[in-house]
């Protein structure tokens, strides 16, 4: 392990030597550290290795206490492919400055400047102010991004610091306005580029938290994960955004042992998550709701850890081709697959199993076929799906009465309603 990789930044002004470009993630873990979250930022790091150094955008962590820090320390110098700078988010509170030093610093290169100032808590510190002035003031300093965590005001959203500090800041960087060539920040999950006081304002927050609407412009079934990237070209500094492929990290699936046992992995925990279901089942319908619960509780942690290990495994095709690709295997199933073992059941006088295999055939049906209508996914309207939970066969339009598969009556069947 590199023990470099991660910067605990102690001096206010540093000159690097060698630095071109700069990769930017944000928010990587303000939501959690948990896997499903941290394959995005592993992503994101092995997407920001080709540049010269990377810069976090501030949330490094949920909550900023030695364990959170430490996690994502380590997992960072683990995967990341340059120096990590940080800068501080809200989310970045308590003991930051212990595992990555000052809060107002500035990098110097020799085609641009970065000056990381904390904002935090929605106010820029003196210190750091003082810094900016004094950095822009310096002659071999013409290009500078201004790099901090909550939005200045801007025109998507609301979420940002004061008028008022936006003013004290443009009072210090006002003299050298020429030099700032970008304002860079995080904080909202999702990013837009805007312009404010004349200058670029990119906001990224795309680095493992949930993308979330910022507006009825910016949604978030428009916006991937991405990562920016700043780079010097012909003396100019300029900037690209990189979408971040679904299957970006793929370190444990060339593993084969490891693969495997992740895969068996998988399956272990979706057995418990369903004999816990079950068992819940078996429960209520003796009247003991307390332990119902319990198993629910139970079998839910169960299935969270199997996505968690399925994540790792996991290669999805590009979200808006997705849906489609799921309906060969619900073809397959009802048309060869379940058939066919229904029969050697039915052969075999097997009849239970045979049953099974005619509602779950039944059900796969109407799958593909509600899978074929959600392909064009703007266009699906369908709010209200019914399941019923003695077979499984999903229903939409008008409930029936009772299941057409199995017979079970109406009000044991699962609603699912789309907000």
């Amino acid at each position: 392990m590199n023990q470099n990789k991660m910067k605990q930044v102690q001096q206010q002004i540093t000159q690097l030597s060698g630095v071109h470009s700069m990769g930017v993630i944000g928010d990587p873990g303000c939501e959690g550290l948990g896997t499903y979250n941290m394959k995005v930022y592993a992503a994101a790091l092995e997407a920001c290795s080709g540049d010269d150094i990377t810069l976090i955008a501030g949330d490094l962590v949920p909550a900023g206490t030695g364990h959170y820090y430490r996690t994502i320390r380590d997992m960072t110098q683990v995967l990341a492919g340059n120096d990590v700078y940080t800068l501080r988010g809200n989310h970045d509170t308590g003991a930051y400055s212990d595992y990555f030093g000052l809060k107002n610093y500035a990098l110097l290169t020799e085609h641009f400047a970065v000056i990381v100032l904390d904002n935090a808590f929605r106010t820029f510190e003196d210190e750091g102010l003082l810094l900016l002035s004094e950095v822009l003031a310096r002659d071999d300093v013409q290009q500078a991004i201004l790099a901090f965590h909550i939005p200045v005001p801007n025109h998507f959203i609301l979420n940002c610091v004061s008028e008022e500090e936006f003013t004290r800041l443009k009072e210090a960087y006002g003299p050298w306005k020429e030099k700032v060539k970008y304002l860079l920040c995080g904080h909202v999950h999702s990013r837009f580029v805007d312009e404010t006081d004349g200058i670029p304002l990119i906001c990224t927050g795309g680095g493992g938290a949930m993308i979330e609407d910022v507006s009825k412009d910016i949604r978030a079934c428009d916006v991937e994960h991405h990562v920016v990237h700043f780079y010097e070209e012909d003396g100019k500094l300029l900037y690209r955004i990189s979408d971040l492929s679904e299957n970006g990290y793929a370190r444990e699936r060339k593993d084969p042992v490891l693969k495997q046992k992740l895969e068996e992995t998988v399956q272990g925990e979706l057995m418990a998550h369903l004999k816990y279901l079950m068992f819940a089942d078996r429960a209520k319908r003796r009247g003991m709701e307390h332990i119902a619960n319990l198993f629910r509780a139970l079998a839910a942690s169960e299935y969270y850890h199997a996505r968690n290990f399925y994540a790792v495994l996991e290669h999805p095709p590009v979200f808006t081709e997705s849906v489609g690709t799921y309906v060969p295997g619900e073809e397959f199933e009802y048309e060869r697959l379940y058939r066919m073992l229904g029969e050697y059941a039915g052969e075999h006088q097997s009849p239970l199993a045979e049953q099974a295999y005619a509602a779950a055939s039944a059900a796969e049906r109407e799958h593909a076929s509600l899978l074929k209508k959600a392909q064009d996914m703007e266009q699906f309207e369908q709010k209200t799906v019914y399941v019923c939970p003695i077979c499984g066969n999903v229903m939409t339009g008008e409930a029936p009465q009772r299941c057409p598969v199995c017979g079970g009556p109406q009000r044991q069947y699962e609603v699912f309603e789309a907000e």
